[in-house]
């Protein structure tokens, strides 16, 4: 899949601001004419998501639905978060990402018969996805207390 301009999905946003450079270099000769430009060094909160962003709020949200799935859950809940995850694959705005979880899940399918098994699954995955950026693997040991008990020490109540 080709894009003509850079997505932030796709893109880390110092790269991605790299790519506008251009475009705003070439646009700034006019708004100057318009009035002073616009401080564009400070990123508002409210932007579209980056990559990077988009990768850590979506991880977020993964391993705390796998952290409240059920222990024991229905062959009909099993069946549906199934079919979320490899539709969420199918939709998910950074392509290349989407890609390679796609991928991963053909050699490594969701494993959705217990609550364990899909924090294990998914923290698996993580890790290989962190492996092939270079950071470094999360003990997969502690997913309950990351995502739904809090860690031991209390610093999370």
């Amino acid at each position: 899949m080709s894009h003509e301009k850079p997505c932030r999905a796709c893109t880390d946003f110092k790269t991605w601001a790299k790519s506008q450079k251009k475009a705003f270099e070439s646009e700034k000769h006019e708004s100057e004419k318009k009035g002073p430009p616009m401080n564009h060094t400070a990123k508002r909160k409210d932007c579209p998501l980056d990559k990077d962003e988009l990768g850590t709020n979506t991880w977020s949200l993964l391993h705390t639905m796998a952290a409240y799935y059920p222990d024991k859950p229905s062959e009909e809940q099993k069946s549906d978060m199934r079919k979320f995850l490899y539709i969420f694959s199918k939709f998910y705005p950074c392509y290349v990402c989407a890609q390679d979880l796609q991928e991963q899940m053909k050699s490594y399918p969701p494993q959705t018969d217990s609550q364990k098994m899909l924090s294990q699954w998914l923290c698996n995955v993580h890790n290989v996805v962190n492996q092939k950026l270079g950071k470094p693997e999360f003990d997969c040991k502690l997913v309950e207390q990351r995502w739904r008990d809090g860690w031991l020490d209390g610093s999370c109540d």
